[in-house]
């Protein structure tokens, strides 16, 4: 055969070449995209459609975001910045660019937090009775209140820190609260200090509900009205002239070289205690400190002036997630529900011989993860189960899954669980998991070397007649009872026994060592995961304008994916990407990514499911996975993505989790090629249904009249 390109026909003229695929302009900047997502939770609790009281909570979910952005992806460039560190992702954004883009986005996000909280929360709490009851409108009785509650509760422990040559600047703790205190005169050792530092313990709540006999019924305090209020016994004879607030976030990275430790646990244990304690990256302060002081903060943590974001009220909106929980207003919340469990899970005792029959698909929070705790206890419980196999990423030492595995192990089955000690901020939950399943026996493995363990499979070894037989759990979430009722998510039980092998085939290869295992039909990264989606998306390109592509993911930020996928735009395929946030991918572009359209949907659950579909010439191809389309997932984590066969689960996974979400126009925001997005929803009171809700309205029971 020939290699010669074909000759064209005489008076042809040739195509224009298509746009190359590798200039920066088409690939949008990972930090600028995941700070736009928490725009679209921001426009919750602008919302006067949703409930007053989860307004509140997605206000207070955007400050936890915030911080653990700057104490991660801000805190990871300005180190590339103090190296001098080149562009590092396609958009060629490079560390001083993107760090001024991150300060000039999170300003304005970080104001109209506020002038969400201030003009519009803050009056509609009030209006329900739900008050903050600032100094200057307490009564007697509760200026009385407030004195006995400072000498009693909160006196005692306040250490006051006058700074001169015998006290420098204490360490100020990673987004602790702290109160810079100016000061006029001398104490009785002649002594001036103009400033002062005082750092309210963590142990104290940083609100407090004022007694019902002398307040409202939901009449609040915060912590720092009551010290600033009192904060005069804490410098008897010195002039308090200014009580400011102020809040320091800082790099929260752990640095574990894996290849040169002999213990993991134990060079983590060691770790931790530094983590409150990184470098500086960001200082908030109250809108009316002085700029005197503000320089002097700035200085001494070395930060500058784009670091500095003044804040008009408390420093850390995270903390009002309190009242939520303490006002017991459930006419100002989501209308409770009861998950439905499907009618085969109702007898947890038979659920190996009805996994021999059919596999079990499960759509949380929507149904129960009361059948995925079942299949582990009667694992447990099961004197013909002789092992467990399971994957921990993220869950607590109290976990009934931890209480399974511990009860298997003291019958004396063989256990296994592979704790993922890495997972970020659950370091030291998984270390206290890890060491209660070691006392009793269970085999704690701690992952790979430099890969996480990301994959959620839990694998079941029982001895029936015909010998030992596997079942097995996977999902797209982690096995966290909590996170399962506000996580959506996918988890398939399943007794195929190709699959099965598959996961022992895993277990045996993060256990172990040797050459990763060749799976039936399984998908791991960091093997063939990848290659695997760019092979459908290549299947898809040669099928032209007949090609169909859609994912439902977390995050899409690869390089290598996006391209293919601009390619698959080019020859014609229609593809949907839902992206719930960093989507680095830019639709919309003429002769580039004009067929691909991009939504992301910010509702009432955090979505959180993984689903890869694959047209196949009328045959799909459905995957649900534990992989984002991330550099980080599908090439330094092991992740699992799992066939979903038959035509019946099939249909369900495509509907409930792909056209449902492609058919919302209520919680749904599109993205536009300059990487903004827009709302469906013409209007907050435009009557709409998201599919959110149309899940709900087919499993879950509504208890709100019950």
């Amino acid at each position: 055969m020939s290699d010669a390109a074909p000759s064209l026909a005489p008076g042809a003229e040739p195509e224009p070449p298509l746009p190359s695929l590798d200039r920066p302009e088409l690939y949008f900047n990972r930090d600028l995209s995941i700070l736009e997502f928490n725009r679209r939770v921001l426009a919750l609790a602008d919302d006067p459609q949703v409930p007053l009281l989860e307004r509140l909570r997605f206000l207070t979910i955007v400050s936890t975001n915030l911080d653990e952005f700057f104490e991660v992806r801000a805190a990871g460039l300005m180190q590339r910045r103090k190296f001098g560190a080149g562009p590092l992702g396609p958009d060629m954004l490079g560390p001083n660019r993107e760090i001024e883009a991150i300060s000039e986005v999170t300003h304005g996000i970080i104001n109209a937090q506020y002038r969400c909280l201030n003009e519009r929360l803050l009056p509609a709490l009030s209006g329900e009775g739900i008050r903050l009851l600032r100094r200057q409108v307490w009564a007697p009785a509760q200026r009385r209140w407030s004195e006995a509650y400072f000498q009693k509760e909160v006196l005692p422990l306040l250490t006051p820190l006058s700074l001169d040559p015998a006290h420098p600047f204490p360490k100020v703790q990673n987004k602790g609260l702290n109160f810079a205190i100016v000061l006029e005169g001398q104490d009785a050792y002649g002594r001036k200090s103009p400033i002062a530092v005082v750092q309210a313990p963590r142990i104290l709540p940083r609100i407090i509900q004022v007694p019902t006999e002398i307040a409202g019924p939901s009449d609040f305090v915060f912590l720092s009205s009551l010290i600033h209020e009192h904060v005069q016994a804490l410098f008897p004879g010195l002039t308090i002239k200014g009580f400011f607030q102020f809040r320091v976030t800082r790099n929260s990275e752990l640095f574990v070289d894996e290849e040169e430790v002999d213990n993991l646990l134990d060079a983590l244990a060691d770790e931790l205690p530094l983590r409150p304690f990184g470098e500086a990256v960001r200082l908030e302060v109250a809108s009316n400190c002085p700029g005197e002081v503000v320089d002097y903060l700035l200085r001494h943590f070395e930060l500058g002036s784009g670091d500095l974001y003044a804040l008009p009220g408390p420093v850390n909106l995270s903390r009002l997630a309190a009242i939520i929980d303490m006002v017991r207003r459930p006419d100002l919340l989501y209308p409770p529900f009861v998950p439905s469990q499907p009618p085969e899970c109702a007898r947890p005792e038979a659920i190996f011989s009805q996994l021999r029959r059919a596999p079990i698909l499960l759509h949380h929070p929507y149904q129960s993860f009361t059948p995925v705790l079942d299949f582990i206890r009667q694992a447990a419980r099961d004197p013909k189960v002789l092992g467990i196999k399971q994957t921990l990423y993220r869950s607590t030492p109290d976990s009934p899954i931890v209480d399974a595995l511990t009860e298997a192990a003291i019958s004396g089955k063989q256990v296994t669980a592979v704790v993922e000690l890495k997972a970020r901020f659950d370091e030291a939950n998984n270390i206290q998991l890890a060491e209660r399943l070691e006392e009793v026996g269970v085999q704690v493995v701690y992952g790979v070397v430099n890969h996480k363990v990301h994959a959620k499979m839990a694998l079941v070894l029982r001895r029936e007649d015909e010998g030992i037989r596997m079942y097995g759990h996977l999902g797209t979430g982690n096995y966290h009872p909590r996170n399962a009722r506000i996580y959506t998510d996918l988890s398939l039980l399943t007794a195929d026994p190709e699959i099965t092998a598959d996961m022992n085939d895993l277990f045996m290869h993060i256990t172990g060592m040797g050459k990763a295992p060749k799976l039936r039909r399984l998908l791991q990264s960091p093997f063939t995961l990848y290659d695997a989606v760019l092979a459908g998306i290549e299947k898809e390109i040669r099928r032209g304008k007949r090609g169909r592509i859609i994912a439902r993911i977390n995050a899409l930020v690869d390089p290598g994916i996006i391209r293919a996928l601009y390619r698959a735009s080019q020859a014609g395929v229609e593809i949907d990407l839902i992206v719930r946030g960093a989507c680095a991918l830019r639709p919309g572009i003429p002769e580039v990514s004009e067929h691909i359209r991009v939504r992301s949907i910010v509702g009432r659950f955090l979505e959180h499911s993984r689903v890869y579909y694959f047209g196949n010439g009328g045959k799909p191809q459905v995957w649900a996975a534990s992989a984002d389309w991330m550099g980080r997932n599908l090439f330094r984590r092991l992740e699992v993505a799992f066939p979903i066969d038959g035509p019946a689960l099939q249909a369900r996974v495509v509907q409930e989790a792909l056209t449902f979400y492609l058919e919302d126009e209520c919680n749904a925001w599109t993205m536009q090629a300059d990487g903004q997005y827009r709302s469906l929803r013409p209007t907050p009171e435009t009557p709409c249904r998201s599919a959110q809700d149309r899940l709900l309205e087919r499993y879950a029971r509504n208890t709100s009249h019950d």
